[in-house]
């Protein structure tokens, strides 16, 4: 595990102690839009974030047959999740922030979201009533563990976040990644310009509530809150820098120090996209971390793919594999876990 910017003192004294691992799933219709992501199986996109909490949470799936994976057969980040729980045994929650399947999961927190609209038309989101539903959870939830990890899992996600970057005013351009290994960069743009052009005369929340989705505004909400009385970790890449990009233009408070971006190595080393200079344009200090594990010794042909940049993170899996790193398992140890994952 590297660390590439902040302090690094977030990993005092947590590094042997367990986690409970949130992972919040939505869909937005922009994910419908031909080309913009190849997170999931074409036609049913909006089941990847249902797929992987399933499968994270069982190694089963219940609402499909086939595991989500793209075009080229590499399976979603979720096999890595998936192993790193079997490894490390942390706890798993799904947090339903606008699926349009339920997941059959162990535990499951609803919290009465619809999915939102695509961003070419105007998300259509009340950004206000999303960011103090994730504050209110934050309040509520409690866990017996020191550490909580907050994964996502939102195809075409990676868009409403370089929206957002955009509508807040962040140099945005090329920052954001793509699950492709080539950015599809013309639909994105066209697609964000679309976005952006609806937004003229309108206030920072309604802003948000057209050119975001609910996970972002969620994830906000409840990272300014949770914050505040222990340490969670932003398992995520460009996304998660975006839900540090709301609280910071919203001036949410933060308790900086209890807070991490852990992600891939696949993501830092993007050559499309720019963690470190999305995190960079944050007012306050964030520490960040990626994982240093990667697919060189994989016996499963498919999973070197990764290692060319074809996928790159979601489930929250930089943060799950970096988790497994920090308890001190080996890369060894990781890849044969998800080797075995993926062949059950």
């Amino acid at each position: 595990m590297q660390h590439f910017i902040g302090n690094s003192n977030f990993l005092k004294n947590i590094q042997d102690k367990k986690a409970t691992f949130l992972l919040a799933g939505s869909v937005t219709k922009t994910c419908e839009i031909e080309g913009i992501t190849q997170a999931g199986i074409p036609g049913i996109i909006h089941l990847t974030p249902t797929l992987d909490a399933e499968f994270v949470d069982s190694g089963r799936l219940f609402s499909l047959s086939n595991m989500a994976e793209t075009p080229k057969g590499v399976p979603t980040p979720a096999i890595m999740t998936r192993a790193m729980k079997l490894l490390t045994n942390f706890d798993f929650e799904t947090l339903d922030i606008g699926l349009r399947v339920k997941p059959q999961v162990s535990k499951l927190h609803d919290f009465s979201i619809e999915e939102s609209n695509s961003i070419k038309e105007g998300a259509n989101i009340d950004a206000k009533e999303i960011i103090q539903k994730g504050i209110q959870f934050a309040k509520e939830f409690t866990t017996d563990n020191s550490i909580v990890i907050l994964g996502e899992s939102t195809p075409s996600g990676t868009t409403t976040a370089y929206a957002v970057g955009k509508a807040l005013g962040y140099k945005s351009s090329g920052y954001f990644s793509s699950s492709f290994l080539n950015n599809p960069s013309s639909i994105k743009e066209d697609t964000v310009n679309r976005a952006i052009s609806l937004i003229e005369e309108k206030d920072i929340y309604e802003k948000l509530g057209s050119v975001s989705d609910n996970m972002l505004l969620f994830c906000a909400g409840f990272v300014s809150q949770y914050s505040q009385k222990s340490k969670i970790i932003l398992g995520g890449g460009t996304q998660m820098a975006a839900v540090l990009l709301i609280i910071d233009a919203l001036k949410l408070k933060i308790d900086n120090q209890n807070v991490a971006l852990m992600t891939t190595k696949w993501v830092y080393e993007d050559k499309n996209s720019d963690i470190k200079g999305l995190l960079e344009q944050l007012s306050f200090d964030i520490d960040g971390y990626y994982s240093n594990f990667d697919f060189a010794k994989a016996n499963i042909p498919v999973l070197k793919l990764y290692d060319e940049g074809e996928a790159k993170e979601g489930v929250g899996a930089g943060a799950a594999l970096c988790y497994a790193q920090m308890l001190g398992f080996s890369n060894d140890e990781i890849l044969e876990n998800i080797e075995r994952v993926l062949t059950s």
